[in-house]
């Protein structure tokens, strides 16, 4: 296995296949849903946001948070599903060195990755109930995990100022 590939398996990418299929249509609602719970989790999260910052707009209102959290939660989902094919994260380089150099700036440390794969596991569990299993459970993490992985290499990769 070359160097930074996963181990996927196929029975990780069918539930992550299939739960996404599930979610797919409610990306947005989701999306939404799994903010708010990191922020529920971890109040301070919400002040690394420049746009939610000086908002007087109730969290759940923000369109901006919308639409941030639909990305997120899409990028993660579509990114599960490309794992077992690709045996890495396939989101684009350019995609990703922004996303690290973004994170980096507004100070996300790895305990916000914590905080958010939790709010992920949780709302995919509500979100489809009667698929939820330990080994779907996994499956995710796995995945997140991949992502999250990605992100960070970026955020130390050293930047021209």
């Amino acid at each position: 296995m070359a160097d930074g590939e996963v181990t996927f398996t196929a029975e990780e990418e069918a539930l992550v296949l299939k739960s996404w299929a599930a979610m797919k249509k409610n990306a947005g609602e989701l999306g939404l849903k799994f903010f708010l719970k990191a922020f529920e989790i971890a109040p301070s999260a919400a002040k690394l946001f420049p746009f939610l910052r000086d908002s007087t707009v109730p969290l759940e209102k923000n369109p901006k948070l919308k639409t941030h959290a639909m990305s997120v939660f899409v990028m993660t989902c579509e990114s599960a599903a490309q794992l077992r094919k690709a045996g890495k994260v396939t989101v684009r380089d350019t995609t990703l060195r922004r996303l690290g150099a973004v994170h980096a700036k507004y100070g996300v440390v790895d305990e916000h990755f914590d905080v958010v794969r939790f709010a992920l596991l949780e709302t995919i569990k509500e979100a489809v109930p009667e698929m939820w299993s330990p080994e779907m459970k996994d499956a995710w993490r796995v995945a997140y995990d991949q992502l999250a992985a990605a992100i960070k290499k970026e955020m130390a990769a050293p930047r021209a100022s």
